[in-house]
């Protein structure tokens, strides 16, 4: 008999035994409940306003058919509202908290609801008012996805504390597991905690702070054991694919999660489409490109919107320059070159936040610190920064330059953060796709945390950026930096 035979026996085996206790934890289906219980009392209360304080007394009537309040097609849209956000899966927990996909199908739904409504007006030849249509609509929808932001955020909280959270097992090889462990313990609110490993023959002891609850003819045991509802598989060659499916099926009895972890990392979610081949799930993933007219949307988004900032920013910009000409001698603006978009050498404006002749101190200062040489170099308590300096730079004042870099092409409103020649140079490793889109005035970088990010942090936010844009997620960025730029404590400069 084979070692994979073995293997197989042995899951079989434990995936024999009696069930354990069922899953304790359903944080899942209680919190869809909630935003159930959220979308209707939305869309009630919106229908109902709309109802009493718009139409009031008005009737409904078609050719050939007898008058009805518009009480009676608002319950139908009403109802039809929520059924569609059900049909649409927007409630799905492997969706909701994260990501955007929870929000476009939110979208979809509204749209589909009220394209209904349009075409049972048109062939029945019901005359309905048009502001259910200029009102309702884009008032539910923008109401619908507030809520479930409000929600999101709460669910954050909570996850960040350690609670509503899956409580997974990891099997696989000892190198799977580390690697994802290493990018769930990255992400603190990623929903899942780790509570335990399963490797081939049961060793070590432990992987990392994870501990190893047994070999692979433990699994089912040591999931009843630790009441984990979730097991994902990082794969391994002993667990062959008849194992896999008696242990899915002990999974399902137990009513326990069963994740497939395929060693793929930094890859959005509308990347990944599943396609049942044969019996087998391949996944297929798209590398997206930021050509075409994805390319003239995000520049026509940059054009407009950093219009519109620069409009309000101008005042503030005004009072800024008054106030660092008054600190002191030198330039007001600093100018520095960066590297763009295919290595294309730009001069990047910010207010000058350091005292003048900089530039000139900075490699003292990273060879003391022990950071000279690294392509994202970073002063720790930099003595440089005035006092005015200080202020700016905490709320990102001193970048608001940077928006005449943007209407002129060099950088985009998202993007990586730009960087000197002499960074650039030291790219190694894949890091100069960064240089496939244009630098941006925020970014991933920014938001999660900025100087306080490692460099292989720095590094790893920037390429997923890169092949993972989406005009969605600038705007999720942008929402994003003007909550830090309020709350700065959140991330420092």
């Amino acid at each position: 008999m084979t070692e994979d035979s073995e293997a197989a026996n042995a899951v079989a085996a434990t995936a024999a035994r009696p069930l354990g206790r069922r899953r304790a934890t359903k944080w899942a289906m209680r919190y869809a409940r909630r935003l159930l219980l959220t979308d209707v009392l939305v869309i009630t209360v919106l229908l109902a306003g709309f109802g009493l304080f718009w139409l009031r007394n008005s009737t409904l009537a078609w050719p050939g058919g007898p008058q009805v309040s518009y009480a009676v097609p608002l319950v139908i849209i009403g109802v039809l509202w929520v059924v569609c956000l059900e049909a649409f899966e927007t409630r799905d927990r492997h969706i909701v908290g994260d990501g955007v996909v929870e929000y476009r199908r939110i979208i979809s739904a509204t749209v589909f609801v009220f394209a209904v409504v349009i075409s049972f007006a048109f062939f029945l030849r019901i005359d309905v008012t048009r502001a259910l249509f200029a009102v309702v609509l884009p008032a539910g929808l923008l109401a619908l996805l507030v809520s479930r932001w409000l929600w999101r955020q709460w669910l954050r909280k909570r996850q960040w504390k350690g609670t509503f959270v899956f409580r997974a097992v990891l099997l696989g090889e000892k190198a799977k597991i580390q690697h994802i462990a290493r990018q769930i313990h990255r992400a603190r609110i990623s929903g899942y905690v780790i509570v335990g490993a399963i490797t081939p023959d049961g060793t070590p002891s432990k992987i990392g702070d994870v501990p190893v609850l047994g070999a692979l003819k433990d699994t089912v045991t040591a999931i009843d054991a630790t009441g984990a509802d979730t097991l994902i598989v990082g794969g391994s060659d002993e667990l062959d694919p008849n194992a896999m499916r008696r242990l899915g099926w002990a999974m399902a009895d137990r009513d326990v999660n069963w994740v497939v972890a395929p060693a793929l990392t930094d890859v959005a979610g509308p990347r990944i489409h599943a396609r049942p081949v044969a019996g087998l799930p391949l996944v297929h993933v798209d590398f997206p490109r930021l050509e075409g007219y994805r390319r003239v949307v995000k520049r026509a988004f940059d054009i407009v919107a950093g219009s519109l900032m620069l409009a309000f920013a101008i005042v503030p910009m005004l009072i800024t320059a008054a106030v660092i000409r008054m600190e002191g001698p030198g330039p007001v603006i600093f100018a520095q070159e960066r590297v763009g978009r295919h290595g294309k050498i730009f001069r990047v404006l910010k207010f000058r936040s350091m005292v003048p002749g900089a530039d000139a101190q900075l490699p003292g200062l990273l060879d003391q610190q022990g950071t000279a040489g690294k392509p994202f170099f970073k002063v720790a308590d930099d003595p440089r920064i005035t006092k005015v300096g200080k202020f700016i730079r905490r709320h990102s004042i001193d970048e608001l330059p940077q928006l005449f870099n943007v209407l002129r092409g060099n950088m985009s409103l998202v993007g990586p953060r730009p960087q000197v020649a002499s960074e650039v140079a030291l790219y190694a490793d894949g890091v100069e796709r960064r240089l496939l889109v244009k630098p941006g005035m925020s970014g991933l970088w920014q938001v999660s945390g900025r100087s306080k990010l490692s460099v292989e942090d720095s590094i790893r936010f920037d390429l997923y950026y890169v092949e993972n844009w989406s005009f969605a997620q600038d705007l999720q960025i942008l929402f994003r930096t003007f909550k830090a730029v309020v709350d700065p404590g959140k991330t420092a400069h």
